[in-house]
């Protein structure tokens, strides 16, 4: 009788594209000089330029499915809209430049340094997330422990235990998901009302308990079968190059970054 397993990290089939291909470390290394900077950065031309790089290097090379369009379509500069009008709410109007009036209701006036300065802010946040999709959308939790591992010289004792707390999360939901249909199938704590549903999480509670710690004990001792922790470093099974493509694409992020800032300069806008 075969037993059925559970992958987390499993290939969903989804479009996979080139930056698929490049070493993780590559991935994070490239953009975190823009993502640092843009911290410090108050301008409006700036973070609009990254949040087009960013679009541009997603759209060509992450081979996004169309949920992930979707979101970047649609959610993100919705978010913008918000957050950017939120902060101009907030904005400080003794602070800001208050020689075009926007909106004016009695006493209080937004005036357009105000929507400059949320926007600005909006801005500024949607291209550092943006930045990090890159590496986020395009990375699985194994090649960036094994890439951290070869090549950061990160301990393994470290990455790998890491990752398996990591792998606990999707199996939990599994587990729940296996345990809500056996109760539905069985008809157990039916009915509706705040009543009925504390009563299904409450029974939820045990067995998910007992599949946790029964998941971590097969882990333990695949772990010590492994001898894992019994020397300083492991062979890898997978290993994770640093290839040239990978230096190429750190370069060209890095220049064309520094290009961005160069063109724009930000810090000589005060």
């Amino acid at each position: 009788m075969s037993v059925a397993t559970f992958d987390p990290y499993a290939s969903t089939g989804a479009a996979r594209g080139p930056l698929h291909g490049l070493n993780p470390l590559a991935k994070l290394g490239a953009p975190l000089p823009a993502m640092l900077l843009l911290v410090v950065v108050r301008d409006l031309g700036t973070p609009l330029a990254f949040l087009v790089v960013a679009y541009a290097v997603l759209l060509l090379g992450a081979g996004l499915s169309r949920l992930l369009l979707l979101v970047l379509g649609v959610a993100v500069p919705a978010a913008v809209a918000v957050i950017g009008v939120g902060m101009s709410l907030w904005a400080d109007a003794a602070r800001v430049d208050r020689s075009v009036e926007v909106v004016s209701i009695g006493a209080w006036t937004l005036y357009g340094g105000a929507l400059e300065v949320g926007f600005a802010t909006a801005l500024r946040l949607a291209a550092i997330v943006s930045l990090a999709l890159v590496a986020g959308l395009t990375t699985s939790g194994p090649d960036l422990v094994r890439a951290s591992v070869q090549h950061l010289r990160v301990p393994y004792r470290i990455g790998y235990t890491a990752l398996a707390a990591f792998r606990f999360v999707p199996r939990f939901g599994h587990e729940l998901d296996v345990i809500r249909q056996a109760h539905r199938v069985r008809g157990a704590h039916g009915g509706r009302g705040p009543f009925a549903a504390v009563a299904r999480w409450w029974g939820y509670i045990v067995p998910l308990l007992a599949g946790a710690i029964r998941h971590a004990e097969r882990v333990a001792l695949a772990m010590d079968a492994r001898a894992f922790g019994a020397h300083p470093d492991r062979t890898e099974r997978h290993p994770v190059p640093f290839r040239r493509r990978d230096v190429a694409f750190v370069a060209l992020f890095w220049l064309l970054s520094a290009a961005v800032f160069w063109l724009l300069f930000p810090w000589g806008l005060g």
